[in-house]
């Protein structure tokens, strides 16, 4: 239940990530955030928790009341949007690849594909878009440290970075709550919002 999803949005009402419960309590009993009801209303800590009923399912039971998990909350001084720029991470990698290995060109679940750098790390290869590519565990084996020439394997696509709408870094986990439809309509899915290093 805490690790479930809550939709962060900006003080505009704009999203901009997606936090776990245990998180967005703190954020709302730190005074960072407040819950967002029907209608758009907000609510700090105190009157968030003051509407809950005994009856909500989706609520935390503490040895004194009972508080309703927040399914979307506010940052109340946080005002940037999401970047206009698809994210160097894992996710938007797989995305760009459409969960194909680059060399067999077999599809593959996220779980059995591996980050492949074209040109090796050890050979001056960087983690940068034009040498990433989505590999499966027997091409990945099979080229080893060696570049795709040398292992005499061919690249399906040229890796090259994605041109994506703005909100293509916003990861909403297949969980959706109804609080969150106002506020995604417009937002593109992904995954793994960590940005990897070069």
């Amino acid at each position: 239940m805490l690790s479930s999803p809550v939709l962060v949005l900006n003080r505009y009402f704009v999203p901009i990530t997606v936090t776990n419960v245990k998180r967005a309590f703190v954020m709302l009993y730190g005074g960072v955030a407040k819950a967002v009801g029907g209608d758009y209303k907000t609510f700090d800590f105190e009157s968030w928790a003051d509407i809950t009923s005994v009856k909500d399912e989706d609520a935390i039971r503490t040895v004194s009341r009972v508080i309703r998990i927040p399914r979307v909350i506010m940052l109340i001084r946080y005002d940037r949007m999401p970047r206009k720029e698809a994210k160097f991470n894992r996710i938007n990698i797989f995305r760009r690849d459409a969960g194909l290995c680059q060399y067999c060109g077999k599809k593959f679940p996220r779980c059995d594909l591996t980050i492949d750098h074209v040109v090796p790390r050890f050979l001056g290869g960087k983690s940068i878009w034009d040498n990433v590519v989505c590999s499966c565990g027997v091409c990945n084996r099979k080229k080893g440290g060696r570049t795709p020439e040398e292992a005499k394997m061919r690249l399906i696509n040229k890796p090259k970075k994605p041109n994506w709408d703005p909100f293509s870094n916003l990861y909403v986990k297949a969980v959706r709550y109804k609080e969150w439809e106002p506020f995604l309509s417009f937002v593109d899915v992904s995954y793994w919002n960590v940005e990897l290093e070069e």
